[in-house]
């Protein structure tokens, strides 16, 4: 199994913790684990904290519902990039009608690709929506070019597969790499103004992104700072954060403090991963006011490898679950020392427990000590914790050696459940050595 995919599965498992508290019930498995659900194990808590529970649901539900919708959106973005209109113009009307936070953003590009594909009629019902439903719309400077340009077409042949005239300018774009920023910076930047397809939006951004000049600098962070489309900003984001130096990264922490768009602030904490920007990172992670972009901030710094200023982060926080988001962080970025650190020594049980899972996603031999070690807690949620963790390891062999060990009946019942249900042959010699 590969790291990313591991990564994954920690994720899935830290994002799924209601469910699996669910699942965890039933054959072969021990029932909920301490720590995933609260709501499963206290069932006297008061009025007041159900109510919060329910507010934590409701904005996890939220939380999940604008990244479905982010993932949807760029998706669409890819099609319409791909000359795939059809594909785009499916994804663009589901996202419009859902009147989501890209509402507008997907109305525009519906009525580009109806254009696109010979729609005509369509597109201008698309863009008179657009224009009643958005009147702020930053699309709207983009949708009256785009109305020109359908009325002028109204009539005409329409032919949608015909690429010629955008690869030609493509071509044009690639070769102003190697020309005079003074006559090249311009050109782009009318492109960039222009009704071209975003194909060639993208690219004529990318070349200012490689250009040394001073222009292409402020061309760039303007588009950053929102003057253009919220689609060219994101990309000029991305750039700054890839091929920016120090100058760029000083005008994505602007971008950062004057923004209250949580997308676009959640991109440039991405952009400052990329650029090495621990120190802005842990910043936004110490005093972000939304959970959600602080849990971002935690997660890049994760990505990043950022062990001590994760450890430094960890000290000095006093939310419980921002301590969890911490830990799983510290998985992400591999530092298995500090993990055990805490699976050994943190006085919450709900964080303790927290790190023994964590230890067991990230599955080697050192941690796959650890775990042993800790079996030997006098707490049954912890030795629990530990038989689950070995089992996500695949380690049967300490499993095996653990519950030959064990005198207690309930936690020998426990760890023979997890290896009566695992394909290795350690465990299933162990079976039929049971069964004799």
């Amino acid at each position: 199994m590969s790291f990313k995919h591991v990564v994954t599965v920690a994720v899935v498992i830290a994002s799924s913790a209601p469910l699996l508290a669910q699942e965890l019930e039933g054959p072969g498995f021990p029932g909920p684990l301490p720590g995933l659900n609260r709501a499963f194990r206290d069932p006297g808590r008061d009025q007041e904290e159900r109510g919060l529970e329910r507010k934590d649901r409701e904005a996890e539900r939220q939380r999940m519902a604008r990244e479905r919708q982010s993932n949807m959106y760029d998706s669409g973005m890819d099609a319409t990039y791909e000359g795939r209109y059809d594909r785009a113009l499916t994804v663009f009307a589901s996202l419009a009608d859902a009147k989501g936070p890209r509402a507008d953003a997907a109305l525009y590009w519906k009525a580009y690709c109806q254009n696109k594909l010979g729609r005509r009629d369509d597109a201008l019902a698309t863009i008179g929506e657009l224009t009643k439903g958005y009147p702020n719309s930053r699309y709207l400077k983009d949708a009256r070019a785009l109305e020109v340009e359908v009325r002028n077409a109204s009539g005409q042949a329409v032919a949608p597969g015909n690429q010629s005239d955008e690869d030609l300018k493509l071509i044009a774009i690639n070769s102003m790499q190697h020309s005079d920023p003074e006559q090249a910076v311009p050109l782009l930047e009318g492109l960039l103004q222009g009704t071209a397809s975003p194909r060639v939006k993208a690219r004529a951004l990318f070349v200012l992104a490689l250009s040394n000049s001073p222009r292409a600098r402020e061309v760039l962070t303007n588009i950053a700072k929102g003057n253009s489309t919220p689609d060219l900003q994101s990309r000029a984001i991305q750039y700054l954060g890839v091929h920016g130096g120090r100058e760029s990264r000083a005008a994505l922490a602007e971008v950062y403090a004057a923004s209250n768009d949580v997308d676009i602030k959640r991109r440039i904490l991405r952009a400052f991963m990329i650029s090495g920007e621990k120190d802005r990172l842990l910043t936004a992670a110490q005093s972000e006011k939304d959970p959600e972009l602080r849990s971002t901030a935690v997660e890049q710094l994760g990505v990043m490898g950022a062990h001590d200023a994760l450890w430094q982060l960890y000290q000095k926080e006093t939310s419980i679950e921002v301590k969890g988001q911490i830990i799983r962080a510290m998985f992400v970025g591999g530092d298995a020392t500090r993990l055990i650190e805490l699976a050994r020594n943190e006085q919450n049980p709900e964080l303790r427990l927290t790190a023994v899972r964590n230890l067991g996603i990230m599955g080697s031999k050192k941690t796959g000590d650890a775990l042993v070690e800790l079996y030997g807690d006098k707490d049954p949620a912890v030795k629990k914790a530990v038989v689950h963790a070995l089992f996500v390891q695949g380690n049967a062999a300490s499993l095996v050696a653990l519950a030959r060990k064990e005198q207690d009946v309930t936690m020998k019942k426990v760890l023979v459940e997890r290896l009566s249900i695992m394909s290795d042959k350690i465990a299933r010699d162990y079976m039929l050595e049971l069964l004799k």
